[in-house]
């Protein structure tokens, strides 16, 4: 009698999207749990390229940091694995990096954070402090913002599933 092969399941991307400090960590922590697979976090891979700040931008410290994320990422859906991707994807050509990556042959979901309540959100940011290269003060995320010029606001398209968490 012939063993019957397991029936593998498309694996899924699980892709957070929103600006720092409205819970995408603490979020994906908790699917990547649920889910058992591997959470890929933008910020460790770039914190761990702050030695190279004085001799690179931040710019090309942060393409660095989401090229090695998709790498990561690819690694691990050849593997098998589901992955949540931790990042704000805060372009539309963030997005299609992850939708080459799923090829078509894996699912993608889109959680989206946004903050519901202003107050709340910039308190987060500033009792977070100065952590590696996120902003420190409600003064640097308004900075930020200003910096991603509108490009956070993209339609993630028909074909995607995306949840709207808000806080």
């Amino acid at each position: 009698m012939e063993t019957p092969k397991p029936t593998l399941q498309p694996q899924v991307i699980v892709a957070m999207k929103g600006h720092p400090g409205t819970g995408k960590s603490t979020i994906a922590a908790a699917i990547a749990t649920a889910l058992r697979c591997p959470l890929i976090d933008k910020d460790d891979i770039r914190d761990a390229t702050l030695s190279l700040s004085s001799t690179a931008t931040s710019s090309a410290l942060n393409d660095l940091s989401y090229a090695a994320m998709w790498r990561v990422a690819s690694t691990q859906l050849r593997t098998g694995l589901s992955v949540v991707l931790d990042s704000p994807l805060s372009q539309r050509g963030h997005l299609d990096s992850v939708l080459r990556i799923a090829g078509g042959s894996h699912r993608v979901v889109i959680v989206e954070c946004r903050p519901s309540d202003e107050a709340e959100w910039r308190r987060r940011v500033e009792m977070r402090g100065s952590e590696g290269h996120k902003p420190a003060t409600w003064r640097d995320m308004e900075l930020l913002l200003e910096g991603y010029g509108g490009c956070t606001e993209y339609d993630v398209g028909e074909t995607l599933i995306e949840f709207m968490l808000m806080l």
